[in-house]
């Protein structure tokens, strides 16, 4: 199978453009496709962009976009529910700060830089199959129009459509046993110094940062054995879950007193935390997942988006310097083992948060828990070799 020079991307949230920029630096035409009839604007809560993920954007020339609209929270304070600090963390010399911001925010600011860098993104249109042919793969979407490019990239997120194209018995994402929210609240007196996430462990878990407003940003996990659909929790009262969320937090520091200071119409009720289990197979033919689809981590992890970016660079450069077929196999490669262990570290909290760990798990330093990814680099100008063995199917 020869190179590519051209791409069809489907999925037009993070994954989408952030991919088709990438594939642009390496020489290869990429159109994304958004099932949606709009872009993404104002969906979903906060979240936080890595260091290495910032790196993974200076590659394409976007780093500067994303860090005009993120908060830099470059510190880090571990405390228990009592209010005890247990660890700090100032960030390594020489890396940028992690950037806090809307998930609404970062995707605009990347949509934009792909379309001013000449990405074309086109809405409404979901697909339906893609067939391959011997030379290309043929894209069929639900409004009856087709695409031809030499390979197809799903970005598609956690439901992924092209991934069980690629393997109807793929699994699907994995309940993690809680549902998450975030909220402001006002006036509460807590102390946070600015440029700081707090994490707080206990028989409950609560982040918190200080905004600019002086309002503090908070996210919970609210356990629950059943899960619900996001449309389900958003039917609840904003009220009612407020309301759990407080029992739940009596006594906790602190947690009890940010809820109490929080009103029900700055509440965001998140949803189930969700995360993708190993996929067995991220390629076939000319079909390849990116992101979310192949190794969505959980919130828990805090690494969702720039995995995502780094994953989106990656198979970019391997596209560059081999024909299709050892490219996805050298992206694999080269991602599976560290995305899995971000993933692994992040059900392990899940059950944390879900009551479910089974006694107190030992706890690294903020050093240990950072330095493997947040020191995280790569080098675009470094030429991918295939591994001979392994690159055929």
């Amino acid at each position: 199978m020869s190179k590519g020079s051209t791409a069809l991307v489907i999925g037009g949230g993070i994954a989408g453009p952030v991919t088709a920029l990438a594939l642009a630096k390496a020489g290869i035409r990429a159109t994304v496709y958004e099932a949606h009839a709009a872009a993404a604007d104002g969906i979903g809560a906060m979240l936080s962009l890595a260091p290495n993920g910032l790196d993974a954007l200076q590659v394409i020339g976007a780093d500067k976009a994303v860090q005009a609209i993120g908060q830099p929270v470059p510190g880090v304070v571990m405390a228990d529910g009592e209010g005890n600090r247990l660890a700090e963390f100032g960030g390594f010399p020489g890396l940028p700060a992690t950037l806090a911001m809307a998930r609404a925010d970062l995707f605009r600011a990347l949509a934009d830089h792909a379309m001013d860098g000449g990405v074309p993104i086109e809405y409404g249109k979901r697909l339906v199959t893609a067939e391959e042919t011997s030379d290309g793969v043929i894209a069929t979407f639900s409004d009856g129009s087709t695409a031809t490019a030499d390979v197809l990239i799903g970005a598609d997120g956690i439901r992924s459509a092209v991934r069980t194209l690629i393997d109807p018995g793929a699994p699907g994402p994995e309940y993690g046993g809680v549902l998450s929210f975030g909220g402001y609240a006002t006036g509460s007196g807590v102390q946070a110094e600015p440029g700081v996430m707090y994490f707080a462990f206990g028989r409950t878990f609560i982040g918190y940062w200080r905004l600019p407003d002086d309002r503090i940003c908070w996210f919970a996990s609210l356990p629950r054995t059943a899960p619900l659909t996001s449309a389900e929790v958003g039917r609840v009262p904003a009220a009612d879950w407020l309301a759990q969320l407080r029992d739940l937090y009596i006594g906790h520091v602190p947690g009890e007193t940010l809820l109490a200071h929080t009103d029900p119409r700055n509440l965001m009720a998140v949803g189930p935390m969700e995360r993708m289990p190993s996929v067995p197979r991220w390629h076939r033919g000319r079909m390849v997942l990116v992101g979310d689809s192949a190794h969505a981590p959980s919130s828990s992890s805090g690494q969702g988006a720039s995995m995502t970016i780094e994953s989106a660079v990656e198979l970019a450069r391997c596209l560059r310097d081999l024909p299709a077929a050892a490219a996805f196999t050298a992206y694999e490669q080269l991602r599976r083992p560290r995305v899995e262990m971000v993933g692994g570290n992040a059900a392990a909290t899940n059950k944390a948060k879900a009551g479910q760990a089974g006694g107190k798990p030992a706890m690294p330093t903020p050093e240990q828990m950072f330095a493997p990814l947040h020191r995280h680099h790569i080098n675009w100008h470094e030429t991918v070799v295939a591994d001979h063995d392994l690159a055929g199917e």
